[in-house]
């Protein structure tokens, strides 16, 4: 067996895989490992290595690649998965070193640190320009209560700081259970003296720090972000702190890296910039080191796929049958969790029909990974999703409907404080169809980009649906209705449902249109697969 590293690890990581009876591990560099690739049977990599599809191809014996931390943007996932390469991660491993960078740079920015030691070095002794604050009493925004957030919290709550957070994927008892009080994001950002970032780069959160944003944030407010550049819009920050609504910034990652010279966030000296660095302590290192050795170890010697970002644990018949019900059941999962409201706490999965005997759990976690891929990076998937699930604090339940009618269908219910979205779909000619949106029938495909919209059944509803889209030139591929039987109340106009399909996602600047008509409940858009 051999196993191939790729790039610096942790000595003790190295220690046990050479430990391994009949293993020959061959320690290399980014610059050399391509040699060895032809041999290799795993390969361990962190992120300056680039597993391209190019790469697999020289790698026909390799049957894991180990990612030594929590992104695997350096790895071609599909090119993986169709190679039949498992890729595993190690999710956690710096969570404590990332939070404490965090606290550092809110310090830092509190009591002008750099500033000052500047000053210092250069001969001054300005005391009264670098008059600071304590962070005692201060109102602290974390966006994301994920391992890293949480931690964040944690080491707040030392500084006798408030804390507010705003991550619409995890439960109200997980911030019980921290103690703190989740709120909605314009809530955050008005109530907030420090906001830190602790979200994935999704449709959702990219550029999420906007003009828009800080036009609703406290004057004076300060920014940190340990987690993606491209959460903030680095244009609007530079705007916002040269006007002063913004007191400070202090920034671990960016837009693009390395960060060009003539960036406008060097302008002021209140942002404050590190190399992407909050991650790297010598004791992360160690954990992901010998956390991927370990994972590495297991999957080679026992088949057991800890972390595993790309492919369940099944044989190539039973993911061949069970794969279109996994689409489905992704799918609805990641459907309902765009239309629901509120902040999930439940996920049930009813089978209908003979699938229920095939591998439930494949099924039960391809919903959960539909329903979390919607806030998380990493890939959210069947071998992680009920991993992820729990630590946001949701409860999972199965049923089986034994009824047998003319085909297998999945129901899918997510709850919320608000109240339960449940949707229902089938396999049509090996595709994903949806049946079902809250008891009203709807039969639509569950692929590409789509609008749903909740309305009251009146008339002029698709004729203003058809008039906003072609105003702002959006094709409809598909139209698909539906409404209730009966109306929810006496007198009141019958519920209906719409699911759209369109040749591009629908912005929100356009459902805001849709809005616009007082029939029109919601409308929502959503990606759906390719």
């Amino acid at each position: 067996m051999n196993i191939l590293i790729a790039e610096p690890l942790a000595p003790a990581g190295i220690e046990l895989l050479q430990s391994q009876p009949g293993w020959n591990v061959i320690v290399s560099n980014p610059k050399e490992y391509a040699q060895y690739l032809g041999e290799a049977d795993a390969l361990l990599v962190r992120s300056a290595v680039k597993v391209t599809a190019a790469v697999l191809e020289k790698a026909p014996r390799l049957r894991v690649i180990g990612r030594a931390g929590v992104g695997v943007d350096n790895v071609d996932l599909d090119a993986a998965t169709q190679a039949g390469v498992l890729v595993m991660n190690t999710p956690g491993g710096n969570a404590i070193s990332v939070a404490e960078h965090s606290l550092a740079l809110m310090l830092a920015m509190a009591r002008h640190v750099c500033q000052a030691n500047g000053s210092t070095r250069a001969g001054k002794w300005e005391k009264k320009k670098f008059m600071g604050n304590e962070l005692r009493g201060k109102t602290l925004g974390i966006v994301g209560l994920g391992s890293i957030g949480r931690e964040v919290v944690k080491r707040a709550r030392a500084f006798e700081m408030r804390i507010l957070a705003h991550d619409p994927y995890v439960s109200p008892k997980v911030a019980q259970d921290l103690e703190i009080e989740l709120v909605d994001l314009a809530g955050l950002y008005a109530a907030s003296d420090y906001i830190s970032l602790h979200v994935a780069a999704t449709p959702e959160t990219q550029g999420m720090l906007s003009h828009a944003a800080f036009a609703r944030m406290k004057p004076g407010v300060r920014i940190v972000n340990c987690a993606r550049g491209e959460l903030v819009d680095e244009a609007a920050l530079a705007e916002a702190v040269r006007s002063g609504k913004v007191a400070g910034a202090a920034l671990d990652v960016f837009a693009s890296e390395p960060l060009p010279a003539g960036s406008p966030l060097f302008e002021s000296d209140a942002v404050l910039a590190t190399p992407h660095i909050a991650g790297s302590t010598e004791e992360a290192q160690e954990i992901v080191g010998v956390r991927i050795a370990e994972q590495v170890a297991e999957y080679l010697q026992h088949g057991v796929a800890i972390n595993a970002v790309n492919m369940p644990s099944l044989s190539p018949e039973q993911y061949r049958a069970l794969s279109p019900y996994a689409t489905l059941a992704e799918r609805l999962g990641n459907f309902a969790a765009h239309i629901a409201d509120g902040n999930p706490r439940r996920l049930r999965i009813t089978y209908s029909g003979k699938i229920f005997g095939m591998g439930s759990g494949l099924l039960r976690n391809a919903g959960l990974a539909g329903a979390l891929r919607r806030s998380t990076s990493g890939r959210a998937n069947v071998v992680n999703a009920l991993q992820i699930a729990d630590q946001r604090g949701w409860e999972v339940a199965e049923y089986h409907d034994k009824y047998y009618g003319p085909m297998d269908s999945l129901r899918l219910e997510l709850e919320t404080e608000k109240g339960l979205t449940a949707v229902e779909g089938v396999v049509l000619i090996g595709k994903p169809r949806l049946m079902q949106v809250d008891g009203i029938f709807c039969e639509a495909p569950l692929a590409g980009p789509v609008i749903f919209m909740k309305n009251r059944d009146v008339p002029g509803v698709i004729g203003h649906v058809g008039t906003v889209l072609g105003k702002n030139c959006i094709n409809i591929a598909n139209f698909s209705l539906g409404r209730r039987d009966a109306p929810l109340a006496p007198g009141e106009p019958l519920e209906a449902v719409a699911v759209v399909s369109t040749d591009e996602l629908v912005p929100e600047p356009v459902l805001a249109q849709l809005r616009e008509n007082a029939a029109v409940m919601s409308a929502r858009s959503v990606q759906l697969g390719e």
